[in-house]
């Protein structure tokens, strides 16, 4: 490592300016790379951070460059490093492009390894369990499996993103990966081969280890091998797009029992037990009322829209009979408590059955919490959709930060995103996380708004809670993209919502634009599908998105000259969570809507807009469709979230825009927007 591990906060500091400097190292090292002041303000404020310790929270907008901003620091302190990232994409993107373009320009020897969660790998042993059990036909997953096998002789990582067609929807993807329930462990007979555990020996022997919240979390919650070992050896965490930090945590430090892994756990015990003990007893009978339970469970729900959440207030969620919900729960135990005495019968012929032992112990266990009253100071809540899952969990992360992270004396973590919050103190980000006392550093954005993109709310749309308002909502979209030529991305607030505009929009623009649905095909694809529409002067598209769409989607160019967000985005009120922490406020004797409705609003409307201009070169308009914007008290401070765009004031204002759009393209840019 670099000699620098220990150095003063001066010396830090002038080897980052030294190094952003016009003419410094990564000058020479990316053609395009100039200075920009708001990027070197926060790398000498990580660089302080980690010469000092603390916690530092950093709201860069986009365009600031924050990736540098803080791998530079931390690269040149000489210290171990965790890096966490909210996505998979992001994580490959660091380990695969800006770590060893940054270890190259700063000539340091620098061990990388990146760690991802168990399903992200092969696991070479239930690949062979799944070759066993799967019919030997031409179905599409003996198809996959047969690809999975070839691939198996030559990847060294096992990463399962190599893999080309694989996605993570497919039903494969679980029988040739493991989970911490099914994982044998030093038990395996491919232990020494296994992908999962040298991705962790080499995450030990590294000098930087990029990680997903997702695992952060996970192993955290559970003190599995890997965060837990790994963390008390490094002194730097950084955590970027740090504004899911709170929701993705949220998830693993409570309890969840779904029934899909109920049955999961069915179709691994037949594999398992058929060929070891399967003359011992009848294993089918013995399983079968797991199984039938667990679907059971799941009937009791009935048919209802993806995304469905039901609160849990009482001894069953609402809808729900709760003499029925309780009489399953109960049977469902029981069947498990009886299946875990057949298996402790056999658990000593294999490392597999022993396995299979321990996780209905787990299961059975999990099953009896659920059927009691939750404890204080939790939510719980069901997910409704293909399966059924039960969520018991905490209202913040806030608690677990501050116990297992700040309590730290001497670390450095450094907290960022291009958004977290709407006012100077970042409270939104802060107070779920027990950050309150951490220092904060909000740097702007680089773009010229004002002159590259252009705001407008039209007043004569029909309310949001009016039936009409979709459809008119994308009839503006139609005429619109048609002016632009394609280049259009709609986020909708609801799966409604999104079903229904797009709908509409491919029926009108029916061989005129292609109209690209979320849904209708692999989100990857979709977005390769939207930037190559508008490239080279061809059709552009429109697409209509919604969830995980309203972030991490970069399109800069002339593919994306229009974003338009249906409503408001406030949270749902009905939503389990987000009652329960309105309550909290309200039982506090605050605001629950300034306080968090309207701060969770303004958060999810600047990472929406935060879609429309990602270079310097880019313009382009972003419509909101909610007159409440521009008629409310409240939308002032809606708007005051939103980059300082100029503010159309009506339709032939908006028009003449988009027609200046499409008369400067592809010809120069820097021309403001008139």
């Amino acid at each position: 490592m670099n000699p620098m591990a220990g150095a003063t906060v001066p010396a830090l500091v002038q080897q980052v300016r030294a190094a952003f400097a016009e003419g410094g190292v990564l000058a020479r090292a990316a053609e395009h790379y100039r200075p920009r002041q708001g990027q070197i303000d926060m790398a000498e404020a990580v660089a302080r951070t980690i010469a000092e310790g603390g916690a530092l929270v950093v709201e860069a907008g986009t365009g600031v460059g924050k990736t540098f901003s803080y791998l530079v620091p931390a690269l040149l302190s000489g210290e171990r490093v965790l890096v966490s990232t909210a996505t998979k994409t992001l994580q490959d993107q660091l380990f695969g492009r800006d770590l060893p373009r940054l270890r190259d320009a700063l000539g340091l020897a620098l061990r990388a390894a990146l760690l991802k969660g168990r399903s992200s790998y092969l696991c070479l042993h239930r690949m062979r369990q799944a070759g066993q059990s799967l019919a030997r036909e031409e179905t599409a997953a003996w198809r996959t499996l047969t690809a999975v096998q070839r691939w198996a002789v030559a990847t060294r990582t096992g990463d399962l993103a190599e893999l080309a067609g694989l996605d993570e929807r497919s039903p494969v993807t679980p029988l040739v990966s493991s989970t911490r329930e099914n994982c044998l462990g030093g038990d395996c007979p491919d232990f020494q081969a296994c992908h999962v555990y040298r991705a962790r020996r080499e995450a030990m022997a590294a000098d930087v280890v990029v990680v997903n919240h997702h695992l952060f979390f996970a192993d955290l919650a559970v003190r599995e091998s890997g965060m837990a070992e790994l963390l008390p050896t490094v002194r730097v965490a950084v955590f970027d797009e740090a504004h899911q930090l709170n929701e993705t945590g949220v998830q693993f430090l409570g309890r969840q029992l779904g029934t899909g892994q109920l049955l999961d756990f069915v179709r691994d015990a037949l594999a398992a037990v058929r060929p070891m003990a399967g003359g011992l007893a009848d294993w089918q009978a013995e399983l079968e009322p797991v199984e039938r339970h667990a679907r059971d469970l799941r009937m009791l729900a009935g048919p209802a829209a993806p995304g469905t959440r039901l609160r849990w207030l009482g001894a069953a969620p609402e809808g729900l009979d709760p003499a029925e919900w309780g009489e399953t729960l109960r049977a469902l135990a029981a069947a498990l408590q009886s299946l875990c005495g057949w298996l402790e019968g056999v658990a000593a012929m294999s490392p597999d059955l022993q396995r299979l032992h321990a996780r209905a112990l787990g299961l059975a266990e999990r099953v009896a919490q659920f059927a009691a009253a939750g404890p204080e100071g939790v939510v719980r809540w069901v997910d409704v959709g293909l399966q059924l899952r039960l969520i018991e969990a905490p209202l913040s992360i806030g608690a677990t930060v501050q116990a297992q992270l700040l309590q730290q004396p001497g670390r450095a973590y450094v907290f960022t995103s291009a958004t977290l919050g709407d006012d100077p103190g970042l409270r939104w980000f802060t107070e779920p996380c027990g950050l309150e006392q951490a220092e904060i550093l909000r740097v702007d954005s680089p773009f010229d708004y004002a002159r590259q993109a252009a705001l407008y709310v039209p007043r004569t749309l029909p309310k949001p809670a009016d039936a009409s308002h979709g459809a008119a909502v994308a009839a503006l979209v139609a005429d619109a993209a048609l002016r632009l030529g394609g280049r259009t991305l709609v986020l909708t607030t609801t799966l409604r919502a999104l079903r229904s505009i797009g709908q509409v929009l491919q029926v009108q623009l029916q061989g005129q634009l292609e109209v690209l649905v979320q849904g209708q095909m692999a989100r990857q694809r979709i977005l390769d599908r939207f930037r190559a529409g508008g490239q080279g002067g061809g059709a552009g598209c429109v697409l209509v998105a919604s969830a995980s769409f309203w972030e991490g989607v970069d399109v800069p160019g002339d593919a994306l000259q229009l974003v338009v967000i249906d409503k408001l985005p406030f949270p749902p009120p009905n939503d389990p969570l987000v009652e329960a922490r309105a309550q909290q406020i309200e039982l506090a004797g605050g605001s629950a809507f300034k306080a968090y409705f309207l701060a969770e609003a303004a958060v999810a409307l600047k990472q929406g807009a935060g879609r429309l201009i990602r270079r310097e070169s880019d313009r382009g308009v972003l419509v909101v469709g909610d007159a409440r914007l521009v008629q409310m008290g409240y939308g002032k401070r809606l708007r005051a979230a939103l980059p300082p765009m100029r503010q159309l004031q009506d339709e032939a204002e908006f028009l003449q825009v988009l027609d200046e759009l499409v008369a400067t393209r592809p010809s120069t840019t820097d021309r403001p927007l008139a």
